[in-house]
């Protein structure tokens, strides 16, 4: 017993130790750059005296603490929707409480696309903005190859994009306790000035960051633009939260990563109050010489660390918007056995690549790129409070006045953040708004199109009861053996079997309709796994079938149908499904003359849909025994 008790600790330090290696990498590299940018905005117009230095860590501190701890973790993480996080889980959340109410859940899902379409242009940012901060440190330690940065972190890159395969779970734990160490380093490097410094600590007291805002309005206007950065990498938090849990999340920042971040930056502002000359890079400035190049390689691996967290959590939502129908279907693959958050998007983590090398190339070092950093996460952290509001009544029964409390709050914080930013589009901002405003295109006609698609297509499948008995009228002509028909539900006809009786004029003499779902489970036992529906009749040889699949179960269609009849569920023997043959519904998308889409709009969805993820592939279908058919569809 005592054994027993022992570990459940051990387990919680484990995966708290897990999700730092995954969820905090983003946020706890900031003060690599954060300060530094603060001091060096506008030819140094915030200056390195006491009531600058003690105003800019006061609204550091305050704003870590409203909108990461406060509004992130002890609020929105309660908001998930079926274990998920990030702006696209809770508009849908959102949309599931207004389901009654048509127009709003429409529009709630619009305001989704908004925010995790500017999650993608911070996507692709952080990690060149974070890789080139780290490697910059050679600039300290040895200047004389500092020509080989850019270099240097490109390699690192491509390193860390090739190692997405491998799953969030196995990065988690490599990097968890790299990232142990990292925020001990960081705690240790900032106590030991503020010990020698200990005035410093009067600048967690707001008084100083609203004296600053007061007395210079135009300046501290300017700085909000970089103090943002300190709270970069909160979304990307949320949005990781489907990877391990809101708890470990929770345990990681209250008891480690805060307390770290905290003193770290209260360091660096000490030293700057007493050696101006150190905001050009106050961050390893801190550390003694002798440490620094040990330092830079651990920045190194830590901001590799902050790249993961955007990429796994771009992942999440990508996934989220793939079943929200606001993009189409991708090959995702599941890395873990036991977290169904766990996966792994070779297409999107490609295109991540790419956008992630072109910016690093562009822009050229970390004080250019955050120029460029800021607009994206001020406006998904806006978004994310929107949709907060929203949830708070029916989700959690807040009155009025603590609803508009938080608006005030989270809302008026972030709204001044995203305002001070606005500067930054002429000098680079412009590019993760340009990322987003691609992304909300193929969001929306993707949705769209699919609309079109499926209204169509709902004309055309008619009713399956209908058909059935048409069929038996019709005295169509039956031939042996077993065809498969992968199909959305059991009310509906799929298009490829009404392509068959029409010009082929047969029918199988066994045809199973299949639908699947996908459970919030690792595993479904098969007991559970199947429901099995004769339409009324047993004798007709159309039957229906809804498969349920874990989230680690492999939805492997031939198989779990041999599995249905070892259950005895299906009354066939597993050995028929060696010779069944199965049949997609996939026609042709054409242009149609009627008005619902601008011609481009047409073009960009067909093309979209012509490279979504083939459902033959993700449903193991064999390809010799596949057949894909049905009539064209117009949009």
């Amino acid at each position: 017993m005592a054994h027993a008790s022992a570990r459940g600790p051990r387990i919680a330090v484990m995966a708290a130790v897990a999700a730092l290696g995954v969820v905090f990498g983003d946020i706890g590299t900031s003060p690599l750059y954060a300060l530094k940018t603060v001091f060096l905005l506008d030819g140094g117009a915030v200056r390195a005296n006491q009531e600058d230095v003690f105003g800019v860590i006061s609204l550091m501190f305050w704003s870590i603490t409203i909108v990461v701890s406060i509004k992130y973790v002890a609020i929105l993480m309660r908001a998930d929707n079926d274990g998920e996080g990030g702006v696209m889980a809770l508009a849908a959340l959102a949309q599931r409480l207004y389901a009654t109410r048509a127009g709003r859940a429409g529009a709630l899902l619009v305001i989704g696309i908004v925010g995790v379409s500017l999650f993608y242009g911070d996507s692709i940012i952080t990690p060149a903005i974070s890789v080139l901060s780290a490697v910059e440190g050679l600039d300290v330690t040895t200047p004389q190859i500092a020509h080989l940065v850019v270099p240097i972190a490109a390699v690192i890159l491509i390193g860390l994009f090739v190692f997405q395969r491998f799953g969030t779970g196995k990065v988690g734990g490599l990097f968890g306790p790299v990232m142990v160490l990292w925020f001990v380093v960081m705690a240790v490097a900032g106590l030991a000035v503020v010990i020698r410094y200990p005035s410093v600590l009067l600048g967690l007291s707001p008084s100083y960051a609203v004296v600053f805002l007061v007395a210079h309005p135009s300046i501290s206007f300017i700085a909000l633009g970089a103090v943002v950065l300190v709270i970069t990498g909160a979304e990307a938090l949320y949005a990781d939260m489907g990877h391990f849990g809101p708890t470990p999340i929770r345990r990681a920042w209250f008891f480690l990563v805060f307390p770290a971040l905290t003193i770290n930056y209260l360091g660096q502002a000490a030293l700057i109050l007493h050696d101006p000359a150190a905001k050009a890079n106050p961050f390893f400035l801190l550390i003694p010489e002798w440490g620094r190049l040990p330092v830079v390689i651990l920045a190194t691996v830590a901001t590799v660390i902050a790249s993961q967290a955007v990429i796994s959590g771009a992942f999440s939502l990508s996934r989220q918007a793939v079943s929200l129908g606001v993009l189409p279907p991708l090959t995702i693959r599941q890395t873990s056995k036991k977290e169904g958050g766990q996966i792994y998007l070779p297409a999107l983590n490609g295109l991540l690549f790419i956008g992630v090398m072109a910016v690093m190339l562009a822009f050229g070092s970390s004080e250019r790129l955050s120029t460029a950093y800021g607009i994206s996460v001020t406006g998904a952290l806006v978004v994310d409070t929107l949709l907060l509001l929203l949830v708070a009544r029916p989700l959690w029964h807040w009155r009025a006045w603590k609803i508009v409390a938080a608006g005030v709050v989270f809302g008026g914080l972030e709204l001044t953040f995203l305002a001070g930013n606005l500067s930054k589009i002429i000098n680079g901002g412009w590019v993760p708004l340009l990322i987003a405003a691609a992304v909300i295109t193929i969001m929306t006609t993707w949705r769209r199109g699919r609309q079109l698609v499926q209204a169509d297509r709902k004309k055309k499948e008619g009713s399956l009861a209908a058909f059935i008995e048409e069929v038996r009228l019709q005295k169509v002509p039956r031939v042996p053996g077993i065809a498969v028909f992968p199909h959305q539900n059991k009310e509906s006809t799929p298009l490829a079997l009404r392509a068959n009786v029409k010009h082929n004029h047969i029918v199988h003499e066994r045809v199973i309709i299949v639908s699947t779902t996908t459970a919030r489970v690792p595993h479904v036992p098969a007991s559970d796994a199947y429901i099995y529906d004769d339409l009324g009749d047993a004798d007709d040889g159309i039957d229906h079938l809804t498969i349920r699949f874990g989230f680690s179960d492999d939805p492997d269609i031939p198989r779990a149908l041999r599995v249905a009849c070892r259950e005895g569920v299906l009354p066939l023997k597993a050995a028929d499904f060696n010779r069944a043959s199965y049949f997609i519904s996939r026609g042709t998308i054409r242009r149609a003359r009627e008005k619902g889409m601008a011609r481009w709009r047409r073009s960009l969805f067909i093309g979209l849909a012509n490279n979504a993820a083939d459902p033959a592939a993700r449903f193991r279908l064999p390809a010799l025994r596949t057949v894909t058919m049905g009539n064209d569809v117009e949009i």
